[in-house]
Protein backbone atom coordinates (compact mmCIF):
# COMPACT_ATOMS: atom_id res chain seq x y z
CA UNK A 1 0.00 0.00 0.00
CA UNK A 2 3.00 2.33 0.72
CA UNK A 3 4.54 1.65 -2.22
CA UNK A 4 1.52 1.89 -4.27
CA UNK A 5 0.88 5.62 -2.76
CA UNK A 6 4.22 6.70 -3.04
CA UNK A 7 4.50 5.93 -6.95
CA UNK A 8 1.43 7.91 -7.35
CA UNK A 9 2.25 11.05 -5.33
CA UNK A 10 5.35 11.18 -6.90
CA UNK A 11 4.57 10.60 -10.69
CA UNK A 12 1.23 13.07 -9.91
CA UNK A 13 3.67 15.52 -8.27
CA UNK A 14 6.19 15.35 -10.90
CA UNK A 15 2.99 15.49 -13.57
CA UNK A 16 2.34 19.29 -11.29
CA UNK A 17 5.47 20.45 -11.24
CA UNK A 18 6.01 20.08 -15.03
CA UNK A 19 3.63 22.09 -15.70
CA UNK A 20 5.34 25.04 -13.97
CA UNK A 21 7.88 24.46 -17.03
CA UNK A 22 5.00 24.86 -19.22
CA UNK A 23 4.41 28.39 -17.61
CA UNK A 24 7.85 28.90 -17.69
CA UNK A 25 8.11 28.32 -21.80
CA UNK A 26 5.17 30.95 -22.32
CA UNK A 27 8.44 33.55 -21.90
CA UNK A 28 8.46 32.80 -25.79
CA UNK A 29 4.85 33.44 -26.77
CA UNK A 30 4.36 37.19 -25.42
CA UNK A 31 7.30 40.00 -26.33
CA UNK A 32 6.22 41.61 -23.07
CA UNK A 33 3.48 40.54 -20.01
CA UNK A 34 1.82 43.53 -18.57
CA UNK A 35 1.99 43.57 -14.45
CA UNK A 36 -1.68 43.44 -15.09
CA UNK A 37 -1.90 40.39 -17.27
CA UNK A 38 0.35 38.74 -14.47
CA UNK A 39 -1.68 40.06 -11.66
CA UNK A 40 -4.91 38.57 -13.05
CA UNK A 41 -3.66 35.00 -14.18
CA UNK A 42 -1.84 35.07 -10.29
CA UNK A 43 -5.18 36.11 -8.83
CA UNK A 44 -7.23 33.43 -10.89
CA UNK A 45 -4.91 31.28 -9.34
CA UNK A 46 -5.23 32.19 -6.12
CA UNK A 47 -9.27 30.99 -6.33
CA UNK A 48 -8.19 27.57 -7.57
CA UNK A 49 -5.84 27.01 -4.76
CA UNK A 50 -8.76 27.75 -2.30
CA UNK A 51 -11.11 25.76 -3.80
CA UNK A 52 -8.27 23.00 -3.70
CA UNK A 53 -6.87 23.65 -0.48
CA UNK A 54 -10.96 23.38 1.04
CA UNK A 55 -12.71 21.15 -0.62
CA UNK A 56 -9.64 18.30 -1.11
CA UNK A 57 -8.52 18.59 2.55
CA UNK A 58 -9.71 21.23 4.80
CA UNK A 59 -13.24 20.24 4.18
CA UNK A 60 -12.57 16.54 4.32
CA UNK A 61 -10.35 16.60 7.27
CA UNK A 62 -13.33 18.05 9.50
CA UNK A 63 -15.43 15.88 8.85
CA UNK A 64 -13.20 12.69 9.50
CA UNK A 65 -12.32 14.31 12.86
CA UNK A 66 -15.38 15.30 13.87
CA UNK A 67 -16.66 11.26 12.92
CA UNK A 68 -13.78 10.26 15.02
CA UNK A 69 -13.54 12.19 18.15
CA UNK A 70 -16.65 11.81 20.17
CA UNK A 71 -16.74 15.04 21.62
CA UNK A 72 -17.48 17.74 19.26
CA UNK A 73 -15.69 20.15 21.53
CA UNK A 74 -12.34 18.54 21.21
CA UNK A 75 -12.74 17.58 18.11
CA UNK A 76 -13.05 21.35 16.79
CA UNK A 77 -10.25 22.00 19.01
CA UNK A 78 -7.92 19.48 17.15
CA UNK A 79 -8.78 20.26 13.69
CA UNK A 80 -8.09 24.29 14.26
CA UNK A 81 -4.87 23.45 15.94
CA UNK A 82 -3.95 21.04 13.58
CA UNK A 83 -4.86 23.84 10.58
CA UNK A 84 -2.61 26.78 12.63
CA UNK A 85 0.02 24.04 12.96
CA UNK A 86 0.28 24.40 9.13
CA UNK A 87 0.12 28.16 8.99
CA UNK A 88 2.77 28.51 11.43
CA UNK A 89 5.09 25.84 9.82
CA UNK A 90 4.80 27.80 6.12
CA UNK A 91 5.28 31.10 8.29
CA UNK A 92 8.41 29.82 10.03
CA UNK A 93 9.17 28.56 6.71
CA UNK A 94 9.52 32.04 5.53
CA UNK A 95 11.01 33.84 7.97
CA UNK A 96 13.83 31.28 8.09
CA UNK A 97 14.98 31.26 4.39
CA UNK A 98 15.90 34.63 2.93
CA UNK A 99 13.62 35.44 0.24
CA UNK A 100 12.31 38.85 -1.62
CA UNK A 101 8.34 39.33 -2.92
CA UNK A 102 8.93 41.54 -6.16
CA UNK A 103 5.95 43.18 -8.77
CA UNK A 104 6.88 41.53 -12.18
CA UNK A 105 5.99 44.05 -14.89
CA UNK A 106 6.54 43.97 -18.81
CA UNK A 107 10.05 41.75 -18.77
CA UNK A 108 12.07 44.05 -20.60
CA UNK A 109 13.43 46.12 -17.54
CA UNK A 110 16.53 45.52 -15.78
CA UNK A 111 16.38 43.55 -12.65
CA UNK A 112 19.54 42.69 -10.55
CA UNK A 113 20.44 38.69 -10.66
CA UNK A 114 20.60 38.46 -6.70
CA UNK A 115 16.65 39.89 -6.67
CA UNK A 116 15.79 37.56 -9.43
CA UNK A 117 16.60 35.18 -7.35
CA UNK A 118 15.69 35.90 -4.22
CA UNK A 119 11.81 36.13 -5.65
CA UNK A 120 12.87 32.63 -7.13
CA UNK A 121 13.32 31.28 -3.65
CA UNK A 122 10.18 32.48 -2.72
CA UNK A 123 8.41 30.85 -4.96
CA UNK A 124 10.54 27.67 -4.55
CA UNK A 125 9.92 27.76 -0.86
CA UNK A 126 5.69 27.93 -1.93
CA UNK A 127 6.43 24.68 -3.11
CA UNK A 128 7.14 22.36 -0.75
CA UNK A 129 4.26 22.61 1.27
CA UNK A 130 2.22 22.11 -1.99
CA UNK A 131 3.97 19.47 -2.46
CA UNK A 132 3.07 17.87 1.14
CA UNK A 133 -0.18 18.76 0.80
CA UNK A 134 -0.14 16.51 -2.46
CA UNK A 135 1.51 13.67 -1.24
CA UNK A 136 -0.73 13.94 2.59
CA UNK A 137 -3.99 13.65 0.14
CA UNK A 138 -2.69 10.98 -2.14
CA UNK A 139 -1.92 9.68 1.45
CA UNK A 140 -5.41 9.83 2.89
CA UNK A 141 -7.07 7.83 0.16
CA UNK A 142 -10.67 7.93 -0.03
CA UNK A 143 -10.84 10.63 2.59
CA UNK A 144 -9.31 12.98 0.38
CA UNK A 145 -9.54 14.24 -3.17
CA UNK A 146 -5.84 14.06 -4.22
CA UNK A 147 -6.75 14.58 -8.00
CA UNK A 148 -8.44 17.88 -8.08
CA UNK A 149 -5.67 18.80 -5.42
CA UNK A 150 -3.18 18.04 -8.24
CA UNK A 151 -4.95 19.81 -11.11
CA UNK A 152 -5.58 22.95 -8.64
CA UNK A 153 -1.72 23.24 -8.17
CA UNK A 154 -0.81 22.04 -11.54
CA UNK A 155 -2.91 25.14 -12.77
CA UNK A 156 -1.60 27.52 -10.16
CA UNK A 157 1.56 26.47 -11.57
CA UNK A 158 1.38 28.17 -15.02
CA UNK A 159 1.83 31.34 -14.32
CA UNK A 160 4.26 30.77 -11.17
CA UNK A 161 6.39 29.21 -13.75
CA UNK A 162 5.83 32.68 -16.27
CA UNK A 163 7.05 34.81 -13.33
CA UNK A 164 9.96 33.30 -12.67
CA UNK A 165 11.52 33.26 -16.26
CA UNK A 166 9.78 36.93 -16.49
CA UNK A 167 12.14 37.45 -13.13
CA UNK A 168 15.45 35.88 -14.84
CA UNK A 169 14.72 37.67 -18.31
CA UNK A 170 14.80 40.89 -16.33
CA UNK A 171 17.81 40.27 -14.94
CA UNK A 172 19.31 39.05 -18.43
CA UNK A 173 19.54 35.28 -18.56
CA UNK A 174 18.36 33.68 -21.88
CA UNK A 175 14.87 32.98 -22.54
CA UNK A 176 15.52 29.46 -22.87
CA UNK A 177 17.88 29.82 -19.17
CA UNK A 178 14.45 31.15 -17.94
CA UNK A 179 12.06 28.62 -19.11
CA UNK A 180 14.47 25.55 -17.96
CA UNK A 181 14.96 27.05 -14.93
CA UNK A 182 11.32 27.40 -14.44
CA UNK A 183 10.94 23.51 -15.20
CA UNK A 184 13.82 23.03 -12.81
CA UNK A 185 12.30 24.44 -9.63
CA UNK A 186 8.66 22.91 -10.69
CA UNK A 187 10.71 19.26 -9.54
CA UNK A 188 10.71 20.92 -5.70
CA UNK A 189 7.25 19.68 -5.69
CA UNK A 190 8.18 15.90 -5.81
CA UNK A 191 10.27 16.30 -2.40
CA UNK A 192 7.11 17.77 -0.44
CA UNK A 193 5.10 15.33 -1.45
CA UNK A 194 7.40 12.57 -0.73
CA UNK A 195 7.46 13.82 3.00
CA UNK A 196 3.64 14.25 2.64
CA UNK A 197 3.49 10.02 2.12
CA UNK A 198 5.76 9.67 4.38
CA UNK A 199 4.48 11.31 7.18
CA UNK A 200 1.06 10.23 6.58
CA UNK A 201 1.30 6.49 6.62
CA UNK A 202 0.33 6.52 10.50
CA UNK A 203 -3.01 5.86 12.40
CA UNK A 204 -6.53 6.89 11.62
CA UNK A 205 -6.70 9.93 13.47
CA UNK A 206 -3.01 11.26 12.25
CA UNK A 207 -4.31 11.12 8.66
CA UNK A 208 -7.70 14.10 8.61
CA UNK A 209 -4.93 16.15 11.18
CA UNK A 210 -2.11 15.96 8.11
CA UNK A 211 -4.83 16.93 5.64
CA UNK A 212 -5.69 19.89 8.15
CA UNK A 213 -1.87 20.89 8.65
CA UNK A 214 -1.60 20.32 4.75
CA UNK A 215 -4.78 22.64 4.19
CA UNK A 216 -3.43 25.37 6.49
CA UNK A 217 -0.05 25.42 4.57
CA UNK A 218 -1.98 26.28 1.12
CA UNK A 219 -4.15 28.93 2.68
CA UNK A 220 -1.15 30.59 4.28
CA UNK A 221 0.63 30.25 0.66
CA UNK A 222 -2.63 32.08 -1.17
CA UNK A 223 -3.31 34.57 1.80
CA UNK A 224 -0.04 36.04 3.10
CA UNK A 225 1.63 35.27 -0.37
CA UNK A 226 -0.01 35.23 -3.37
CA UNK A 227 -3.24 37.38 -3.33
CA UNK A 228 -1.16 40.42 -0.94
CA UNK A 229 1.92 40.62 -4.14
CA UNK A 230 -1.49 40.57 -6.95
CA UNK A 231 -4.77 42.49 -5.81
CA UNK A 232 -4.58 45.66 -7.62
CA UNK A 233 -6.38 48.04 -5.27
CA UNK A 234 -7.40 50.24 -8.33
CA UNK A 235 -8.79 47.44 -10.42
CA UNK A 236 -10.30 45.66 -7.01
CA UNK A 237 -13.54 44.38 -8.86
CA UNK A 238 -11.63 42.84 -11.54
CA UNK A 239 -9.14 41.55 -9.24
CA UNK A 240 -11.85 40.25 -6.94
CA UNK A 241 -13.35 38.78 -10.08
CA UNK A 242 -10.46 36.68 -11.21
CA UNK A 243 -10.12 35.15 -7.39
CA UNK A 244 -13.63 34.42 -7.94
CA UNK A 245 -13.59 32.79 -11.08
CA UNK A 246 -10.40 30.78 -10.32
CA UNK A 247 -12.77 29.71 -7.23
CA UNK A 248 -16.03 29.11 -9.04
CA UNK A 249 -13.90 26.38 -11.51
CA UNK A 250 -12.34 24.42 -9.19
CA UNK A 251 -15.18 24.53 -6.88
CA UNK A 252 -16.92 22.80 -9.64
CA UNK A 253 -14.00 20.18 -10.96
CA UNK A 254 -13.92 19.80 -7.10
CA UNK A 255 -17.14 18.17 -7.29
CA UNK A 256 -16.78 16.38 -10.85
CA UNK A 257 -13.42 14.98 -9.86
CA UNK A 258 -14.78 13.53 -6.45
Amino acid sequence: MVNHLFVEALLSSCLAGMITGVGGFMIFIKKKYSQEYINTMLSIAAGVMLAAAFFALLVPAQKQIAALVEDIHVAGFWYAGAVFVGVALVWILNEVLPHEHAHMGHHGWGMSSKAAWLFIIAITIHKIPEGLAMGIAYGAGNLANPESLTLGIALHNIPEGLTIAISLVAAHYSRIKAALCALAIGFVQPLGALIGVLLIHADEKVIPLGMAVAGGTLLFVVINEILPETYDVKKSNRSAFAVFSGFIVMTYLCMVLD
